[in-house]
């Protein structure tokens, strides 16, 4: 989409001087000087990132990573999207029993933003087009690669509970 290959995107940065100039710097002159849309050059920065070696695959630009998994539940689930906003919301004690949250989203948000211990989760409830229950959870915030897989395997423990009843 951009008309170049990683090979090409490298060897341009490089001889831009840009290496070290930070993810903003970077993205900034990929747009400005080769006219790439915004989002483009967000991917062309982020690839270059982790080509050379200064970010690993689910690092975000501050350092943290996040976890990104979800899961669409049958119908047998019983839940409308309404009801799932409810239930994160007023069982979060019984859904998180080991860990306190804390709200920082409005309780009508499409999305739900809860802090934990360790980051933060966005909880995002839809139904599908065939009326099942999908949930995404992005769990940023995290200090690293293993904090991600424990995580992960949380949420994994944490759907298989939801579909349980």
């Amino acid at each position: 989409a951009t008309g170049r290959g990683w090979d090409e995107w490298r060897a341009l940065i490089d001889q831009a001087g840009l290496r070290d100039a930070g993810h903003t710097a970077i993205a900034a002159w990929v747009a400005s000087e080769h006219g790439v849309d915004g989002w483009w050059a967000q991917s062309v920065t982020v690839g270059y990132e982790r080509i050379v070696g200064l970010r690993l695959p689910g690092q975000m630009a501050d350092g943290t990573f996040t976890a990104n998994i979800g899961r669409t539940f049958d119908a047998a689930l019983d839940l409308d999207l309404d009801a799932a906003r409810t239930l994160l919301l007023e069982a979060r004690e019984d859904l998180f029993p080991t860990m306190t949250t804390v709200l920082r989203s409005r309780p009508t948000s499409k999305s739900l933003r809860l802090a934990f211990d360790e980051g933060s989760a966005l909880i995002t409830p839809e139904v599908t087009a065939a009326g099942r229950l999908k949930i995404t959870v992005a769990h940023e915030k995290l200090p690293s690669p293993q904090a991600v897989e424990l995580w992960k395997a949380y949420w994994r423990e944490w759907f298989d509970a939801l579909a349980a009843g």
